[in-house]
Formats: C-alpha cells, sequence, structure tokens
C-alpha cells in the first residue's frame, strides 16, 4: 500500500475532528473535560424544548462519541458522516442559530464546520490510513457525501421535530 500526501492530509483533518467530537460526547457521557455530565447535560437539552432531557443528552453524547470515533478510525466513514451532520445540525437550530455566525457570541461556526468538514470526508472518503481501507469496504464519491449528508439531515430533522416550543405546541 503507498501512502500519500492527500491519505496524510485526510488522516491529519480526521484525527483532530474526531478527537473532539469524541470530546464532547464525553463532557455530555461522563461530565469529563468540563462537561455537565448526563444530569446537568439533561437539563439543558430539557430548556432547549426537548422532552426527556436526559436520555436526549445521554443520545447526543453517544452520538458524538460514536460519530467522533468513527471519524477517527475512518470507519464507516459515510454513517459517521451522517451521525456528526445529525448532530451538529441539531446543535446549530436548538442551541447556536439565536446567538448568530461567529462561535465567540456562543454562534453556530464551530458546529457549521464540523458538519461541512463531515460532508467532505464522505464524499473524499477517509484515504488508506483508515480501517474502512483495511478492510477493503472504502465507500466514498459524490453519491456517499450526498447520501450521508441527507441522512444527517434527515436524522437531525426527526430529533428537531420532538423539541417543544415555549407554549407546549411541537416546534416545526
Amino acid at each position: 500500500m503507498k501512502v500519500t500526501a492527500e491519505d496524510t492530509g485526510i488522516l491529519l483533518l480526521r484525527v483532530p475532528a474526531g478527537l473532539l467530537l469524541m470530546g464532547h460526547g464525553a463532557q455530555k457521557l461522563f461530565g469529563w473535560f468540563g462537561g455537565g455530565g448526563p444530569d446537568k447535560t439533561g437539563e439543558l437539552m430539557t430548556a432547549l424544548g426537548y422532552p426527556q432531557g436526559r436520555t436526549m443528552g445521554l443520545a447526543a453524547g453517544l452520538g458524538e462519541l460514536g460519530s467522533g470515533a468513527g471519524i477517527v478510525l475512518g470507519a464507516a466513514t459515510p454513517a459517521s458522516a451522517a451521525g456528526l451532520i445529525a448532530t451538529m445540525t441539531n446543535a446549530i437550530v436548538s442551541a447556536h442559530l439565536p446567538q448568530g455566525l461567529w462561535a465567540q457570541h456562543g454562534g453556530f461556526e464551530y458546529p457549521l464546520v464540523l458538519g461541512a468538514g463531515a460532508a467532505a470526508l464522505a464524499v473524499h472518503g477517509p484515504g488508506k490510513l483508515s480501517v474502512d481501507a483495511l478492510l477493503g469496504c472504502e465507500r466514498k464519491g459524490l453519491g456517499w457525501g450526498l447520501g450521508a449528508l441527507a441522512l444527517g439531515l434527515l436524522g437531525a430533522a426527526a430529533v428537531l421535530s420532538l423539541r417543544q416550543r415555549d407554549d407546549g405546541d411541537a416546534a416545526h
């Protein structure tokens, strides 16, 4: 196997992005890295309008931890990218959108970059330095990228549809 600069470059993108996403999941699940753990995350999810906040917080943490691990390893890359897109879309809509774009104001800049990077990764593929390549099941190309984007957005829409407005009606 000849490893190219392109393979190394995509690895240098995958690893830090995936590790950071895993860290966000660990904050929610275990309270690590200054996170609130299941109880505080559950309170936040409830405040954001999600029913059963603790359960939704655990689901978000598992989604981030699992998708992040898949991105780091280059494993099931289109599915991992879809999971990342779903969790970041939820974060954008439920928590960051009202603050605008820029991160220094609590905006959606960071989750947008992670989500866009995941879509690009699904198009490009994880490269030769990945579990997918090692197992001979690397899937890449425009169709896989668009599929990951569509699956991630549909997953996000399904979860976002569960949110409640202040008046108690389901958000649309």
